[in-house]
């Protein structure tokens, strides 16, 4: 989204900057960034470095304070998987530039009509500008509810942000300092990745505590679904799959089934059903689930290929599996970018069982590719996955497959719809062309996003 909604929102001719902290590996791939202003903010020299996001036209602006954002590896996340220990202290000083920058404060002779806020980490700006005479709108954006930015109230006094900001009404939760909450409060309007997840975080299921706030602010909050990026995603020029199709040469992508079953040491057969997980192992994707299901792969008249890594447990277990049922079940336990490509572009259907999905973009990425998802009914899964079945009727619209409940018997049963869809050769090829046809263009995102700015200005 950093990356594609701002250069869809250019495309469309709007003037924007996107901002960012100067974080080692991000400088590292841009070209020849310059200084464009310097001011301190409390005891931290700040440096404002642009250059042009790469593959787009769009101007970047990092914060460059080498101290807090010049680290190796995660932008969150120490080596040992623990998170930095001065976060609350690095992403404060990026709220209080955020701002500095939107009021026209720092010296760039640029003033923003809409300031729009991503996740925790941007939430306190929000609050910074609540009572600001000629503030720009401001849209707050939830990505995943589950990451809140909480910390104790002895680093809220650290920060020495303003004590009004200290309540119940303000940024204090269960006494403690949330950064989200700051967002969801003082933005003038909020949305989140999709219709369905910004219906779901006001349950106490999906809320994350939060669920009485969100429906307290629900006449503000809504959901836009992301995009895909389409030069990027993409059969008929994608050149990281084996060969190119299109919805007319769709008789390729079998081309990609066998050199993919050769690739990952699958038995070589182009009319067996091949399914595909491509994911982080961990619960909130339901990996539980799908390796219940697979503990009975004997019964299942089908090839397995999973790619990802995560929880150990889960990695393991799926390398166990892998290894009882050779040249049936292949489990690649990496991240691998390329592998992802040619695994959509050959596999047959696509399983993505999340117990919670905000927007999710593998159940896109497969629709353009022929495959078809098989989806748990939940946040951005319900909103991109077309599935009209009742008793027996099958809708001509179809694009996948959805199951309910986060049960393995549930998603076994979607798994044969599955495979007795894809018996049925004519049925199966029309939903294969149902979700090549879909559109997630991030235009189409940005001109949502664009009607909601408008909201924002209006407010």
């Amino acid at each position: 989204m950093a990356q594609s909604l701002p250069n869809a929102l250019d495309s469309l001719g709007h003037d924007l900057r996107l901002l960012m902290p100067a974080y080692g590996h991000v400088k590292q791939q841009l070209q020849h960034p310059i200084s464009v202003a310097h001011f301190k903010i409390f005891n931290y020299e700040i440096e404002i470095l642009e250059s042009i996001l790469p593959g787009t036209l769009v101007p970047i602006w990092l914060i460059s304070c080498p101290s807090l954002f010049d680290r190796k590896g995660n932008p969150y996340l120490q080596d040992s998987g623990e998170p930095w220990e001065d976060n609350a202290q690095r992403f404060n000083l990026f709220c209080y530039v955020i701002a500095s920058i939107a009021l026209n404060h720092a010296g760039l002779n640029w003033k923003p009509d809409i300031l729009h806020c991503n996740d925790w980490h941007t939430g306190i700006a929000c609050a910074l500008l609540n009572d600001v005479e000629a503030r720009p709108g401001i849209l707050f954006t939830i990505h995943n509810l589950a990451y809140q930015g909480l910390f104790p109230h002895s680093t809220f006094l650290e920060l020495q942000l303003p004590s009004k900001l200290w309540s119940y009404e303000g940024v204090e939760f269960n006494n403690l300092l949330s950064f989200i909450k700051a967002g969801i409060v003082y933005a003038d309007r909020v949305n989140t990745v999709s219709p369905t997840y910004a219906k779901e975080i006001q349950t106490e299921e999906y809320g994350c505590g939060l669920d009485k706030l969100l429906q307290y602010y629900s006449d503000k909050l809504s959901g836009i679904i992301n995009g895909v990026n389409a030069e990027e995603w993409n059969p008929k020029i994608d050149n990281k799959i084996y060969v190119n199709f299109t919805e007319n040469t769709l008789k390729q992508k079998n081309k990609n089934k066998i050199s993919l079953q050769k690739e990952i040491h699958l038995n070589i057969d182009d009319n067996l059903p091949l399914l595909s997980l491509i994911s982080r192992l961990a619960e909130q994707k339901g990996i539980d689930l799908v390796i219940d299901v697979l503990s009975d792969i004997k019964n299942i008249n089908a090839q397995v290929v999973i790619l990802g890594n995560g929880k150990p447990s889960f990695e393991s277990a799926l390398k166990a599996l892998a290894e009882e049922n050779p040249g049936k079940v292949s489990a690649i336990i990496s991240y691998d970018e390329e592998l992802a490509h040619k695994i959509t572009a050959g596999a047959d259907f696509f399983i993505m069982p999340s117990r919670f999905e905000p927007c999710g973009l593998n159940q896109m990425y497969s629709q353009h590719y022929g495959t078809i998802p098989i989806v748990r009914n939940t946040g951005g899964l319900a909103d991109t996955v077309i599935d009209n079945f009742s008793n027996d009727f099958m809708d001509t619209q179809n694009t996948g497959i959805k199951f309910e409940k986060d049960d393995p018997k549930e998603l076994l049963k979607a798994i044969n719809r599955g495979l007795n869809i894809y018996a049925d050769k004519e049925t199966f090829k029309q939903m294969q062309l149902n979700g090549m046809q879909q559109n997630f263009s991030w235009e189409r995102s940005a001109l949502q996003y664009l009607d909601l700015y408008e909201q924002v200005i209006q407010n």
